[in-house]
């Protein structure tokens, strides 16, 4: 994930998505609406910065509390890159939930038709999954 180097000052904020570690529910290229400060909950997406490398964000689901931080998983069980390589969270590196992407448009998208067509299939809210916590103990 990409965002400019710097502490959020305003209460929300863009972020481009990078890597398959998300995937379905957030593709390569995806803009997201970040939240920064916002209350969180187990099931929620979130940006994060990476525990072991704070330079880099992530966007990880929020699984649950354990041992004082936060297990992150991402969607797809394929991609590694989450908790199960660097352990909890500390919560100071939690920055923000995400609550919608975008995906971005094709400049050759240009009709009337073409530009409603997108923004009804590219806008969407990312919901929280409030079964990720029965997932992750039935693994």
């Amino acid at each position: 994930m990409t965002e400019q180097g710097r502490e959020p000052t305003a209460p929300f904020g863009v972020a481009e998505v990078t890597g398959p570690s998300m995937y379905p529910t957030l593709r390569q290229g995806d803009r997201l609406l970040v939240h920064y400060g916002a209350q969180v909950r187990p099931g929620d997406v979130a940006v994060l910065r990476h525990p072991l490398q704070q330079d880099l964000l992530i966007v990880k689901r929020l699984a649950e509390r354990r041992g004082g931080g936060w297990w992150v998983l991402g969607d797809n069980p394929g991609a590694e890159g989450d908790s199960r390589v660097f352990g909890a969270v500390p919560p100071e590196l939690l920055l923000g939930r995400v609550r919608g992407r975008y995906r971005p448009r094709d400049p050759d998208q240009r009709s009337v038709l073409a530009l409603v067509s997108w923004a009804f299939s590219a806008v969407r809210p990312v919901l929280c999954a409030r079964s990720v916590s029965r997932r992750l103990r039935a693994r």
